[in-house]
């Protein structure tokens, strides 16, 4: 499974690589880190990830309007949400749009591990 994870902040961006690699997740490969959802789909599109972890609310381009586009792909990835946002309809929307999981912050290593085996599922 190749993975992109997507955040504004540096500090998730490495923890997710950090967790994925050191917790006998060995299903899954990092293709790439994106800042915000410009930078995700130029990376999606050079790497066709499996699996997109996906923060919300990031400059440039949020992470709902780059849920809708990573959904375009011919292959779209599974995509997990990860977020602070409160806002429950945001939420649902991104889950409307194809998210497949939704995994609040702060989170532990356990529950990011589970969020992500659980959207590595087939269909």
């Amino acid at each position: 499974m190749r993975l992109l994870i997507v955040d504004d902040s540096n500090l998730i961006r490495t923890r997710i690589a950090r967790v994925v690699e050191s917790t006998g997740l060995e299903e899954i490969f990092i293709v790439g880190l994106a800042r915000d959802g410009r930078e995700a789909l130029q990376i999606a599109r050079e790497t066709r990830p499996d699996v997109v972890t996906m923060d919300l609310t990031m400059p440039e381009m949020d992470g709902v309007a780059t849920i809708r586009e990573l959904m375009r792909m011919p292959h779209p990835p599974s995509i997990l949400v990860v977020s602070a946002l409160n806002d429950k309809s945001t939420a649902i929307t991104a889950l409307r749009l194809g998210a497949r999981g939704f995994l609040n912050k702060p989170f532990t290593d356990d529950e990011l591990g589970l969020a992500l085996l659980d959207v590595c599922k087939p269909l």
